[in-house]
């Protein structure tokens, strides 16, 4: 989710970073790879592969023709068939229908999910340490079901995120001018530079303590290191000697799996 590395003119990133205006789009077919092509003013190629399918888009300089970016492409040919084999092999989580027995997660434990009829306003509280109990009128349909579950989740991660990046922003060096929480299908976090804001995954409620204070560093760290570099690697290795395998353990689910 988080991978970048730099060879030569060519950057390698599972998502491309915010760039100049597209000038110019077309697709290319690879050794059988279909890629979508867009050429802005960068002075970099810069490679991606994205989840869940594996899609590869490729933003290019101005100043590389049709034949220069194909180049750059069959000589990552095994890094982009590597990423779209690892998205392939990803779990995946079908669609949840929010009945009684499904089973949920939150902060990185396995909850089942009890579904209770009342006619009241909706609410949502652990029960017993062992299940969510979602209480909800009973002409609610599956979408709000998942709908204020969604929004207790959303209210529980906010909890979580203020004492976390007022710890580290003494110890990072930075101070967050704003941050907020919002469904993403591709990244776990996100950050505007000059805004000094950083945006954090819904998804991340139900995940461990451990993976939400990574992304909070991974994207806090970025406000005083655009790249992920040596340098980006050695201070995240500083401040979170494991941070490669909270990484990892997030890069193996897909986004809206537990």
């Amino acid at each position: 989710m988080y991978l970048e590395i730099q060879i030569n003119s060519l950057r390698r990133y599972s998502k491309l970073p915010k760039t100049s205006a597209i000038i110019e789009e077309y697709k290319l077919e690879v050794m059988g790879i279909p890629v979508e092509v867009v050429r802005k003013h960068i002075k970099n190629l810069h490679l991606a592969v994205y989840p869940p399918e594996g899609r590869v888009r490729v933003a290019a300089p101005l100043h590389m023709n049709k034949d220069a970016v194909r180049l750059a492409l069959i000589t990552r040919i095994g890094w982009i068939r590597k990423k779209q084999e690892a998205f392939k092999n990803q779990e995946r989580q079908s669609r949840r229908e929010m009945i009684t027995g499904e089973s949920h997660y939150f902060r990185g434990r396995r909850y089942r999910l009890k579904v209770v009829e009342i006619n009241r306003p909706p609410t949502v509280k652990l029960s017993n340490n062992s299940s969510i109990e979602l209480r909800i009128r009973p002409s609610s349909d599956r979408a709000k079901r998942e709908a204020v579950l969604y929004e207790w989740y959303r209210k529980r991660l906010k909890e979580q995120i203020p004492a976390m990046i007022t710890e580290w922003e003494p110890r990072i060096g930075v101070v967050v001018a704003d941050w907020g929480v919002r469904k993403m299908k591709t990244r776990w976090g996100s950050c505007n530079i000059k805004a000094r804001r950083i945006w954090l995954n819904l998804e991340l409620a139900k995940k461990s303590l451990s993976c939400l204070e990574y992304v909070v560093v991974h994207e806090m760290l970025h406000l005083i290191e655009r790249h992920h570099n040596d340098r980006y690697k050695s201070l995240m290795s500083d401040l979170l000697p494991n941070w490669q395998t909270t990484r990892d353990e997030l890069n193996r689910s897909a986004i809206g799996l537990p």
